[in-house]
């Protein structure tokens, strides 16, 4: 009986069948191979075929899963130039010189890892001596994100290299006194070495890419000449677990980014134990990166594997591969022949067969000791084929033994990661194995000494040749003089200063129309580089995009649906936004490429990130740690902020809380303008700081976070205040008094000061009325731009007393002689206006909005908060009923005229 939810062949086939009888004739054929030589020899010629098809460009699906052999045959690899021996010399100190760094830090306990640089040694000298291009190569060299645990191994070749010496070394992970090494590549702790963080895992792989597209894109604007730089990326196998990881394959593919290249060591180890233990971590990255239109290269087997691949005439030894889970691999590491024989070749009789023709030696020199990831010859054909490739990105699907060399007590044991030192003994057979001449004398104490074999040894000679001959020293990093840029005309900046009069205009918006102004600047137009995550529209900046255009290296190959429209969808191969759809982290790693790219290409960029101020921080905040560690410069911009701003949107949507992580970032300069001209301001010193002529002690390695509201409301003029910038600037400033907003309070009445962030300041100023009209107080109103500005001062001034300065901080200094209780309200949780609360010598409260969003209307939002303008009014008579200077009935009495 026919199963009625089968697929019936009409479904399946779309298009007629010009010649049925020539297909009978191709599925006859695959019948009669599976019938006479089995499915496994049927799937072969299936996969040779697709391959066959795939390489003539006929469009098939691709094949997704090879077999679990290398992709490069050792007949087709080159021969590696240079002089193997000295490489082997080279990598043997360099391995010595990683184990012996972490062991000899582990009595102060501050940890290190051994076992992956042991395992993916090869993987960089074979990068060093012959395809990563140094800083002084032209263009701008290569850019390597190199894996955070193996920093060990790249520290020892610097010290070969002579450009770390023993002390350093010795200082590893202790860098309080001055002249110690940070753990892992840190930019910001050891900026002429190391360029791009990369141990928060995941972001690596994500940046590398975005490094690898800015780069073109630079390119494609005309900016910087690229085609010389080319994008490594080092990564674990069980860090492509981690979501970023592979959040941006496609994009890569999609944009044909040959300029990059990942490599994956595959030691088939996480940081517990197997990446995937009972399955096969290679085979399924090949099928993902693959799938998502990468060229795949895999380098899974050493030479000794060469013997038992002539043997394999009928396919079983592949078929057993392909079986086998990567834990039992693991396991294989650490049994002896016996186990392999009985285990692997035991349960099929051509492998049987095969068993009998090994030795005990060979078959543990196989499966102890030979994997691609081990061998100079076979890392240098795939490095060759990567880097050869064209229209596409490489992936490198290298496998190693996590512990290589390091012995018996750490190869492929899954508690290697959390092993940070060898025994005297250990380090006495590693020096064996390796051949390296440290005598038995050099162990002073059980300290195991470091080696080198001699500034003017063959080894360091050859080493620095190959550097020199590519480029000079890698990695580095290089910031390259180059003159401020000009500031842009002060036109642009100006013409906030009138306010708006009666138009109602959103904060939000007039950042936009500044950066509208701003990229229209002749000299550092071209510079700006907008990125949005697909909210253009949302926050007003489509009528950027027939002026400058979205970045796309196709370039626009259609008729948008609005060409008719002034304001139409424009695609351009030169295009300045970068418009990288819903997605926050990719934005953010382009945001990281081009504010960094000062130092990585000698360009000076400035980069404004817009998003959805509650998804950026909250989403995103490991990237703004990475930004600030790479020491990028830009602006970031939360729009649509506040915790009740945004009508009927809710609780998912509703920010009460990004400026307090934005203040846990130490390179982070958060602000919360009220104000267009405020923004003006803010944007204009920024650039002044980051890119032009800073002050003397002023740090140019910091960025911007400004939050920016989506409420239009009239935009005041700005006050002709003395020293109303270096308010704006540093975080607070009068904007009226009760007297100069026009109100007349009865003589000697109760003063307050409120102090408003942001669109609360509107609250304030309404409260300000309510309180002179209705209870008699005189108020004086404060824009408090950055809450956080003023911490930060104010923390530098308690340490310069504690070093015998006297120092008093700026929010005491502004606030000095002011009657009264102080009142703060923002938009967001109180924590944010409290951070200053311990440095302001009048009385202190707050108001803000704590706990979850709502959908609402503003005004019901703010009420349900206790933040509005009557909320102020009651908080207000609070504060100085407590002084006695209001009547302690008039609390209850506002309460209930307000309906509180």
């Amino acid at each position: 009986m026919t199963d009625p939810n089968a697929i019936q062949p009409s479904e399946l086939d779309q298009l007629p069948d010009r010649d049925p009888e020539e297909t009978a004739e191709w599925q006859a054929s695959l019948d009669a191979v599976t019938k006479a030589a089995g499915p496994h020899r049927a799937a072969y010629l299936m996969r040779r075929t697709l391959e066959r098809a795939e390489g003539a460009g006929i469009a098939l699906p691709k094949l997704l899963e090879t077999d679990y052999v290398n992709s490069i045959p050792t007949s087709a690899e080159p021969a590696v130039p240079g002089d193997e021996a000295l490489e082997q010399r080279i990598t043997a100190w360099n391995r010595w010189n990683a184990a012996a760094m972490v062991t000899r830090g582990s009595k102060y306990g501050v940890g290190g890892h051994i076992a992956t640089f042991a395992s993916a040694a090869w993987l960089y000298e074979t990068g060093f001596n012959h395809f990563f291009k140094g800083k002084e190569a032209d263009g701008s060299g290569d850019q390597l994100y190199i894996q955070g645990h193996a920093s060990p191994g790249i520290y020892a070749r610097a010290f070969l290299d002579g450009r770390l010496n023993e002390e350093q070394l010795d200082n590893f992970r202790r860098e309080a006194g001055g002249d110690g090494l940070p753990s892992y590549p840190h930019p910001r702790r050891l900026p002429w070495l190391w360029e791009f963080p990369t141990v928060s895992m995941g972001l690596g792989p994500l940046s590398a890419i975005y490094q690898a597209r800015f780069n073109r894109y630079l390119a494609n604007r005309g900016i910087k000449d690229t085609a010389g730089s080319h994008v490594w990326a080092f990564l674990g196998d069980g860090e492509m677990d981690e979501p970023e990881s592979t959040a941006a394959l496609a994009l890569a593919a999609r944009e044909e980014l040959d300029n990059l290249t990942f490599v994956i060591n595959c030691n088939l180890q996480r940081l517990d134990g197997p990446v995937r233990a009972n399955f096969k971590i290679v085979q399924e990255l090949e099928a993902q990166f693959r799938g998502a239109g990468w060229n795949v290269v895999k380098t899974l087997w050493g030479t000794a594997w060469d013997e038992l691949f002539r043997l394999d005439t009928t396919g079983a030894l592949v078929r057993r591969l392909r079986q086998v889970p990567d834990a039992q691999i693991q396991t294989y590491q650490t049994r002896d022949a016996a186990y392999i024989r009985q285990d692997f070749f035991g349960g099929d009789p051509a492998l049987v067969e095969m068993a009998k023709l090994l030795s005990d030696d060979k078959i543990l020199e196989c499966f102890h000791l030979s994997r691609g990831g081990h061998e100079a010859r076979k890392v240098f054909a795939a490095y060759k084929a990567a880097v050869e490739h064209k229209g596409a990105p490489t992936v490198i699907l290298a496998q190693t033994v996590k512990g290589h060399t390091l012995g018996e007590g750490f190869a492929s044991k899954n508690a290697n990661h959390q092993m940070k030192k060898l025994s005297v003994d250990e380090f006495k057979n590693m020096r064996d194995l390796l051949e390296l001449p440290i005598k038995d004398s050099d162990f002073v104490d059980g300290v195991v000494p470091y080696g080198h074999p001699g500034a003017d040894s063959p080894e360091v000679r050859y080493l620095q040749e190959r550097r020199a001959a590519l480029g000079g020293p890698a990695p580095a990093r290089r910031v390259h003089p180059v003159a401020p840029l000009p500031a842009p005309a002060e036109k642009a900046f100006a013409s906030f200063d009138k306010g708006s009069g009666s138009q109602n205009v959103a904060t939000t918006m007039a950042f936009v129309r500044l950066v509208k102004d701003l990229v229209r600047d002749k000299e550092t137009g071209k510079r700006w580089v907008p990125i949005v995550p697909d909210e253009a529209r949302t926050f007003g900046m489509e009528s950027l995009f027939p002026s400058l255009g979205i970045y796309s290296p196709k370039g626009q190959t259609y008729e948008p649906v609005d060409r008719d429209q002034l304001m139409y969808y424009k695609e351009a191969k030169n295009g300045q936004i970068l418009n990288e759809g819903i997605t926050e982290a990719g934005s953010m790693a382009d945001f990281i490429a081009a504010s960094t790219s000062y130092a990585t290409h000698g360009e000076a960029m400035i980069p404004f990130y817009i998003f959805y101020s509650m998804f950026g921080w909250q989403r995103t905040a490991d990237q703004m740690w990475q930004l600030g560690d790479q020491l990028g410069r830009g602006f970031l911009v939360g729009a649509t902020a506040g915790r009740t701003t945004l009508t009927g949107e809710g609780l998912q949507h509703a920010d009460g809380h990004s400026p307090v992580i934005a203040a846990t970032n130490p390179a982070a300069l958060s602000y919360d303008p009220a104000f267009a001209y405020e923004v003006a301001t803010i944007v204009k010193d920024g650039l002044r700081r980051m890119y032009g002529e800073a002050a003397p002690g002023e740090d140019q390695n910091v960025f911007y976070y400004l939050t920016v509201y989506n409420e239009p409301m009239p935009q005041p003029a700005k006050p002709s205040v003395e020293g109303i910038d270096e308010g704006i600037v540093k975080g607070l400033y009068r904007f009226n008094t009760a007297e100069s907003a026009g109100i007349t309070p009865p003589a000697n009445a109760p003063r307050i000061q409120l102090l408003g962030s942001g669109t609360a300041i509107h609250w304030a100023l309404k409260a300000q009325a309510l309180l002179a009209e209705e209870w008699g107080v005189a108020a004086d109103v404060w824009s408090a731009t950055s809450w956080s500005e003023l911490r930060r001062d104010a923390l530098e001034a308690d340490e310069a007393l504690l070093r015998g300065e006297e120092r008093v901080p700026f929010v005491r200094q502004a606030l000095q002689g002011a009657d009264g209780p102080v009142l703060a309200v923002s938009d967001y949780m109180r924590q944010v206006p409290d951070q200053i609360a311990q440095w302001v010598e009048q009385d202190w409260s707050s108001l803000g909005a704590d706990g979850f969003g709502l959908s609402d209307t503003r005004e019901a939002a703010r009420r349900h908060f206790g933040v509005d303008a009557e909320s102020i009014v009651v908080a207000a008579l609070a504060q100085l009923a407590k002084r006695g200077e209001v009547k302690a009935t008039a609390v209850k009495e506002a309460r209930e005229k307000y309906g509180l």
